[in-house]
């Protein structure tokens, strides 16, 4: 069980491993600024863009030529009110056309149509009517034929050109696929990603491994003048939220180069034979590019081992992806500035042609940081926000063993809502106790009201948890117990490490397996009856005990061997290396060692019964009790505290005093005896 893991979860969760998370030269500025991949994109909206434009042109213009239809009679009314301009009378072959004056003074066409039979009577009686002002001119061949052809031309004219240009570029990437085959990745500079080493913390050692890479992609020269050669890829492993996606970009930024970011599953598509075409077009870009870092995010998805599990056949996307890869790893010089940056949390299911010296040459742990780097995490993110003078992110720290960087950052962040919705100033300490035990158990469930009897065991299991870990020197100290549910849980007990554990002691694995069964005996003795709260204590003490014998040696009779298998999540096949008379062996060992502190914790329990009491009824009263309030319990038997209630009540009062005091006239108020309704106490 990891430390400051729960104690008393009256849940069914899996249990946790210990030693596991919780929960948890210079470019040009021509190239900078536009990279292979940055070019505006013409799909079928510009097409269409254009034509609709072309078309709504001509019809404008075939609509203005064409003018208003009228009779020979409006017309001669027209010209005899000075309402025809004299020069504009035009008479073509189809028709006669003129401006017309409007009211506004604005001119508009007006036409009279003409056909074989009425053109020449027609023509004389405009040219009478206008005293032969009317000018004769010919009808133009080519106007019909432009405004009713032209639309259809263009449209497939900018057809041809898109459907050649798409064959030209789908002719360097994988053919017929067209940019299927083109590489998805993101160009990002030092703008765009806005990080540095100053953003990352808690990973010292890892930010000292990558600075020569910085140095490197900032002076090449410095480093071939003695013969040597830089690595051309550096693997980034740790667990998930530790920053290694982070890191990359502060080495990017940093090193003040082009960054081109990729995910491994973003090389994969249903077409054969894609994955690898995108891995060409990407290392080519990057070769054009250079000096650049080349980022590929979980590279387990197409990495891992050949011939592993159920893809046996050599004509595998996933493998031909990692083929292409370690082909184009081979063909980096020196002199080419490209380094390739991957990140991944399964370095164990990697091919070994991937990690070998002469591709990913140098491989950089990114562990779960140590109390000092969770500080520095802390006062990272802390800055983004207002803290109030109570905080203590040192506390804080020491509470979160096992935290990723992504878990704390995530703490800050749900502390800064908390106290927003609370309407605070600023963010409290005890805003960030909450937020701590939101991301790592889930938010309370305040509006769930267990019933008596229910709450009662709840009570006298934590108590049985919080005693034990109190009297035990060699478990972790106590930091506070609550029946509040939380999650799947119906109350927890929260220990608070007095530091960082890599390594687990005998004395402090048996401790923690009494602690564990604390829980079940204090309930079954008080109630005289066992519940399934008891399943993740159980599920934690039979975890803890198999490691103690197959992977620690830990067991007297089956001493300084490891029987535990190898990983063989790739093969989902059970590996066992021993027999059955030792798995016989191995699960006797088990059961003693729990047999053995379950005794030992119900005779502890027996002898400090009154304790236990103490506790359960105070959880009971309060809620939550924190290890203060425990140690007075343990030592007078009693709490001389005000209850959430009583804080509510007196609160009231005092607001019905200062009501009375500013309206002496009005009849005095006297608050309920009990809080307001849907009024709930805090955990914290």
């Amino acid at each position: 069980m990891p430390d400051g893991a729960v104690l008393a979860a009256r849940d069914g969760d899996k249990p946790e491993r210990p030693g596991e998370p919780s929960r948890g030269p210079q470019q040009d500025d021509k190239r900078r600024a536009g990279g292979p991949n940055m070019q505006p994109s013409r799909g079928i909206f510009g097409i269409v863009t254009a034509v609709v434009v072309v078309t709504l042109l001509f019809m404008a213009l075939s609509a203005q030529q064409q003018g208003e239809p009228i009779s020979p009679n409006q017309f001669k009314v027209l010209y005899n009110n000075k309402l025809i301009v004299p020069d504009s009378v035009v008479i073509r072959d189809d028709a006669i056309t003129a401006q017309k004056r409007e009211a506004d003074g604005k001119e508009t066409t007006v036409r009279i149509a003409l056909n074989t039979a009425s053109r020449e009577a027609l023509v004389r009686e405009i040219i009478a009517i206008t005293d032969g002002a009317a000018v004769s001119k010919p009808q133009s061949y080519w106007a019909p034929f432009i405004y009713v052809f032209a639309p259809f031309v263009l449209f497939i004219c900018l057809l041809w050109y898109f459907i050649s240009r798409g064959l030209r570029n789908a002719g360097a990437a994988g053919g017929m696929l067209g940019n299927f085959g083109k590489s998805r990745h993101r160009t990002l500079t030092k703008e765009m990603t806005g990080v540095t080493f100053n953003d990352v913390a808690g990973i010292d050692e890892a930010k000292e491994e990558v600075t020569e890479i910085i140095e490197f992609l900032k002076n090449p020269k410095k480093f071939t003048k003695l013969g040597g050669r830089i690595p051309r890829g550096v693997l980034l492993i740790g667990e998930p939220g530790c920053g290694k996606t982070l890191l990359a970009k502060a080495i990017a930024g940093e090193a003040d180069v082009p960054f081109f970011s990729i995910s491994g599953s973003d090389f994969v598509e249903m077409f054969v034979g894609v994955g690898a075409s995108r891995v060409r077009d990407l290392f080519k870009q990057a070769k054009d590019s250079a000096p650049c870092i080349i980022f590929l995010d979980e590279i387990d998805a197409v990495g891992r081992r050949r011939g592993g599990g159920f893809t046996t056949g050599g004509h595998d996307e996933r493998e031909q992806t990692l083929n292409a890869i370690l082909v184009e790893m081979d063909g980096f010089n020196s002199t080419d500035g490209v380094i390739v940056i991957a990140a991944t949390n399964r370095s164990d299911v990697l091919d070994p042609a991937l990690t070998r010296p002469g591709r990913f040459d140098r491989q950089i742990v990114v562990p779960l940081p140590d109390v000092k780097g969770r500080v520095e995490i802390l006062k990272v993110h802390a800055k983004k926000v207002k803290l109030g003078p109570d905080v203590d992110l040192e506390k804080i720290a020491r509470g979160t063993p096992m935290f990723s960087g992504a878990d704390l950052a995530a703490i800050i962040n749900e502390a800064a809502i908390a106290a927003t919705m609370l309407n605070k100033e600023f963010i409290e300490h005890e805003d960030l106790e909450e937020a701590r035990d939101k991301v790592k158990f889930g938010r309370a469930r305040k509006s769930r009201k267990p019933d008596a009897v229910e709450n009662r065991a709840t009570a006298f299991h934590e108590a049985g948890h919080a005693v034990m870990q109190a009297l035990l020197s060699d478990a972790d100290p106590l930091h506070k117990v609550t029946i509040i549910p939380r999650g799947q849980a119906l109350g927890a007990t929260f220990s608070l490490p007095e530091k960082d554990r890599w390594g687990y002691g005998a004395k402090w694995l048996k401790a923690t397996m009494r602690v564990l069964c604390g829980g079940r005996i204090a309930e079954e003795k008080a109630t005289g009856d066992i519940g399934s709260g008891a399943a993740m204590d159980i599920a934690q003490a039979t975890t803890l005990a198999r490691k103690m014998i197959l992977e620690w040696g830990m067991s007297e009779k089956l001493g300084f061997v490891r029987y535990e298998g190898a990983d063989t999540k790739e093969f989902f096949q059970q590996d066992k290396d021993f027999s059955e008379d030792t798995a016989k062996l191995v699960d006797g060992e088990v059961r003693r060692f729990i047999d053995e502190a379950y005794a030992e914790a119900k005779r502890m329990l027996e002898e400090n019964w009154s304790k236990v009491e103490a506790v359960a009824e105070a959880l009971i009263k309060y809620e939550t009790l924190t290890a203060e309030d425990v140690s007075k319990i343990m030592r007078n038997g009693m709490l001389d505290k005000p209850t959430v209630g009583d804080l509510l009540r007196a609160e009231a009062r005092k607001k019905a005093a200062e009501a009375q005091a500013a309206n002496p006239a009005k009849p005095e108020i006297r608050p309920d005896t009990e809080p307001p309704p849907g009024v709930l106490p805090t955990p914290a």
